[in-house]
């Protein structure tokens, strides 16, 4: 018994000797490798450098101009943004050099004659106005809120004071045109809407477009928060070809940021367009006719501020002039 007891302790200790030696033998072979792999390295800064690829980033000199490749505009939670432009959708011709500021108002100027008409649009929010003070005030056309759609409920609304501003506007000789404020969620809705404009205008002479005024609610939950795209631009067509089928000349209000974010251009560029854009000279790059480009105007004839626009054609069919110490 003792002696098995001697042959199994010696077992062990030849076993352990065995582990022992053949980790010593790792040990040094590891060694060799990571000492002969450091004198084989060589340091990065004598690197080959064409070993690493640098990015090649393509700038033309032009690539950020309003040149057919792309727009820039600022946008208040990304800043400078970029977004592409359409080859299809008819660029502007406006040369906003040729705008002019005189007396508040803002001229489309070639040579030292006025090319533009000068214009304001208004809604029962302005009270009771003195159009013959508005036209003596050097205004020739007024866009005249029709009604609008409420954002919560999507109840349709007649302004109040329609009726009486289209026609002391047109006592007073002054040309007009009408807009609608939609909140429509679906095309039946834009139809409907462009149904209650006609109803209102039967009757009346109106020169100037018939205008499908789409917006935003920015300040509180409204029915159209979650239109898309492609909705608002069937609903911008429905109401456009309604107006059209009428007789009547069909136009698109809308702001430089909404258009160039959420307006389908390609499918709409065939109307007319109203872009509201308020400063010195408009920066928007596609075709628009008329140009409101203030919100807080003053005009003889109308209580408070008012918006101010001019128009680049000539929808009244008469040749519109200016004198130089007022808008006509």
């Amino acid at each position: 018994m003792a002696s098995a007891n001697r042959k199994s302790a010696l077992f062990k200790v030849i076993a352990l000797l065995e582990a022992m030696i053949i980790l010593f033998m790792a040990v040094v072979f590891v060694g060799f490798i990571f000492i002969r792999g450091g004198k084989d390295a060589v340091p990065a800064a004598e690197q080959d450098p064409e070993v690493r690829t640098r990015p090649v980033i393509e700038k033309e000199e032009t690539y950020y101009q309003l040149d057919g490749k792309k727009i820039l505009m600022h946008d208040t939670t990304l800043g400078e943004v970029f977004v592409p432009v359409y080859s299809d959708v008819p660029v502007s011709d406006i040369d906003t050099d040729k705008i002019v500021t005189r007396n508040g108002y803002s001229f489309y100027m070639e040579g030292d004659t006025v090319k533009s008409v000068t214009g304001v649009d208004i809604s029962e929010h302005q009270g009771e106005i003195d159009w013959g003070k508005v036209k003596g005030a050097g205004i020739d056309f007024a866009m005249i809120r029709a009604g609008y759609r409420t954002y919560g409920g999507g109840v349709v609304t007649m302004d109040e004071s329609f009726t009486d501003n289209l026609e002391k506007a047109h006592a007073a000789g002054i040309d007009t045109g009408v807009y609608f404020f939609s909140q429509a969620t679906t095309t039946d809705e834009a139809i409907e809407e462009a149904d209650a404009v006609l109803d209102a205008i039967s009757g009346y002479e109106i020169k100037y477009p018939v205008v499908y005024d789409w917006e935003l609610i920015f300040d509180d939950h409204a029915r159209t928060d979650d239109v898309g795209v492609e909705t608002l631009a069937d609903c911008c067509i429905a109401f456009c070809e309604r107006v059209r089928s009428a007789g009547y000349t069909p136009m698109i209000y809308q702001n430089k940021s909404t258009a160039m974010h959420k307006l389908d251009l390609p499918r709409l560029k065939d109307y007319d367009f109203w872009l509201a854009e308020y400063g010195d000279k408009p920066t928007y790059y596609y075709k628009y006719d008329i140009w409101q480009y203030s919100s807080d105007g003053t005009v003889p004839g109308i209580n408070g501020r008012v918006d101010l626009n001019i128009c680049f054609r000539d929808y009244s069919g008469t040749e519109q002039t200016a004198s130089e110490d007022g808008a006509t």
